[in-house]
């Protein structure tokens, strides 16, 4: 069975090579398993026992599946990101070098580990607008073949590369795309024809570099998985696997995947953007509950924040805290920060240890070094909008932010068990002191 759902995750990313790639993916589960898309500049007409969905910007997407027992509801929500630490194409993109080659001119996105980008074959994906008579129309485009590459320097043109390397991403990591041959333009040529768009038809683009290496599992008993973006569609997809195959008919189960998580989340379809509350206010005034019934339900509910986090590494032990280490295959990760950068606090994690022992999944606890800063997730910017009890999850992981990452076989199926055991529970709070966990 860990193999089986790891297979699954593994054929779920390849088919999501960019932020958009992962929302259409996301998007075609869904209306297999019979959601319907609203519009936001549309009017919703929302039904108990009914299931939707609505996307902002293609690049974040929310779900929920409304109960039809809703005198004392609550939300049950989970939140993971569709973005990834990657390199953006400019405009004017197209560098010559010596008349000879042809770079693509590249900026980084969020924080990735340079030196993983190197050597390898890499390719485009991301979405194109088009004039189509009078609109403006979307589509998205993946080149799938291998395009591109970012060369090291030799050794013996750089003696000290293997002392320690500072990369400059305006010279160091732009990408060889061809030889000056094929004429300026070329770039937008070659990504018209994927789109089948003709190129005086395209009006601007949102194209990203992605890691062409395949997916693997491995190890001396297959137990490891190493991906492109593990971080953090590896969530994504745990989240809307148990999500789909899910029901609270006390409750309104929510399935979020935000954008610019690896940016900061304050862009209109971050985690930090009015898209989760717009939504949670439109499904309580479709379903004709007042701001009174809205304000109880909020008091109930419940939201896992789930974003991967750091495995204790092999080479460097000592990087990782004394007492709250964490290993790949060993269970669902509990985040905590006294600095208040993960949510979790003793309620919040009392109830997702809860959940984890009905659905019979282990879990470990972590926390950075006290002398090394960590970085914030989706869950303390998304309360600055929806004030809910929150706690902070994730998988352990090697290699965070490089270009083809590692995680455990076993942890995808711990991951999506908790998340399908929370999606099928009720919470109530009953007083300032107790809280009730039903089905």
């Amino acid at each position: 069975m860990y193999r089986e759902i790891s297979k699954e995750l593994l054929n779920f990313i390849e088919k999501s090579r960019s932020c958009f790639h992962a929302i259409e993916t996301i998007k075609e589960e869904l209306n297999n398993n019979g959601f319907e898309e609203l519009l936001e500049s549309k009017v919703w007409k929302l039904e108990k026992g009914k299931k939707y969905f609505v996307t902002r910007n293609a690049s974040s997407i929310i779900a929920f599946n409304i109960g039809e027992d809703l005198d004392n509801y609550s939300f049950n929500m989970i939140a993971s990101h569709s973005d990834s630490p990657v390199f953006k194409v400019k405009e004017n993109y197209e560098i010559e070098v010596g008349k000879n080659y042809i770079q693509l001119n590249t900026e980084k996105y969020g924080g990735m580990l340079h030196s993983t980008w190197m050597d390898r074959p890499l390719s485009v994906a991301g979405r194109l607008v088009v004039k189509e008579e009078n609109k403006l129309v979307t589509k998205l485009v993946d080149v799938d073949r291998d395009l591109l590459l970012i060369p090291n320097v030799a050794i013996h043109m750089n003696r000290d590369a293997n002392s320690g390397m500072k990369y400059n991403e305006q010279i160091d990591m732009l990408p060889l795309f061809g030889t000056s041959e094929n004429g300026k333009g070329a770039f937008l040529e070659v990504v018209a024809k994927s789109a089948n768009v003709s190129v005086e038809d395209v009006i601007s683009n949102d194209l990203f570099l992605y890691n062409r290496m395949k997916p693997s599992i491995w190890g001396s008993k297959e137990e490891f998985i190493s991906s492109p973006k593990l971080d953090d569609l590896q969530c994504a997809f745990t989240s809307l696997k148990a999500f789909v195959s899910s029901y609270s008919n006390k409750s309104i189960n929510i399935y979020c995947c935000f954008d610019n998580e690896e940016v900061g989340s304050q862009t209109k379809q971050g985690a930090q953007s009015t898209f989760l509350v717009d939504t949670l206010n439109r499904i309580n005034e479709g379903l004709g509950k007042n701001k009174e019934d809205y304000y109880r339900a909020i008091a109930s509910s419940f939201m896992l924040s789930s974003d991967n986090a750091h495995a204790v590494h092999p080479n460097h032990p000592e990087k990782s805290d004394p007492t709250n280490r964490v290993y790949m295959n060993e269970g669902v990760v509990i985040k905590y920060n006294a600095n208040q950068k993960y949510t979790t606090d003793a309620v919040s994690a009392a109830l997702f240890k809860t959940l984890c022992k009905n659905a019979d999944v282990p879990y470990q606890s972590y926390t950075n070094r006290s002398d090394t800063p960590g970085g914030g997730t989706l869950g303390n910017v998304a309360t600055t909008h929806v004030s809910i009890k929150m706690v902070d999850i994730g998988l352990a992981q090697l290699a965070m932010h490089s270009s083809y990452e590692t995680a455990g076989v076993k942890d995808t199926y711990y991951m999506f068990k908790v998340m399908e055991e929370f999606y099928n529970s009720h919470l109530e709070e009953i007083s300032a002191e107790e809280i009730q966990i039903s089905k």
